[in-house]
């Protein structure tokens, strides 16, 4: 059995997809919608999607390494990487490329084997230089035109889960989470 929806993928980008080790991702506009809610008291909040959250645990689980980078400083980020067990998640960067590389140093995964998602213009580098530089649906089009792929859906509305599933159908993993669900009597949420 195949995952059907890997032949919708150009060849160029599933060849690059089954070579990723390391899947990092920006988290406004990638993760989240973009938007930013403020409360009066300076409280910020933001909304994630479930779909992502379990595409990003998969990852993990079936062997890629997973990163999240964000511009804004803020707990929310380290809130949400807590909650989905991920080990790397990195707030106030400013740099993001460097940010990938000292990582990609720490882990021994070069830049062809990384495969990095933004959606605006503090991205462009990281998407540029990876083996695979992914813009969601909705992103800035400077970004789009320039990434090796960008998802059909929204940033924050299930693009993330898009390239978790790419990369893991890619690396031949599918039949083997589906058996495991199938097999599982519980699932974590996402």
């Amino acid at each position: 059995m195949t995952y059907s929806h890997l032949n919708d993928f150009p060849a160029d980008v599933r060849e690059r997809a089954a070579k990723i080790r390391l899947a990092a991702f920006d988290v406004d506009g990638t993760l989240t919608d973009g938007q930013i809610w403020i409360g009066s008291g300076g409280r910020v909040m933001s909304a994630f999607h479930v779909l992502d959250g379990m595409g990003l645990r998969l990852l993990q689980k079936y062997g890629v390494e997973v990163v999240l980078i964000s511009a804004r400083p803020g707990k929310v980020v380290a809130m949400r990487a807590r909650e989905l067990g991920l080990k790397h998640a990195y707030v106030g960067v400013k740099d993001k490329l460097k940010c990938l590389d000292t990582i990609g140093a720490r882990l021994g995964i070069p830049r062809e084997e990384i495969a990095y998602m933004g959606d605006d213009l503090n991205d462009l580098r990281a998407i540029e230089a990876v083996g695979l530089g992914i813009a969601p649906a909705n992103a800035h089009p400077w970004i789009r035109e320039r990434a090796h792929w960008r998802t059909r859906q929204n940033g924050g509305g299930g693009a993330a889960r898009e390239v978790c599933d790419l990369i893991l159908a890619a690396q031949d993993k599918a039949d083997e989470i589906l058996k495991d669900f199938s097999e599982a009597k519980e699932t974590a949420e996402a």
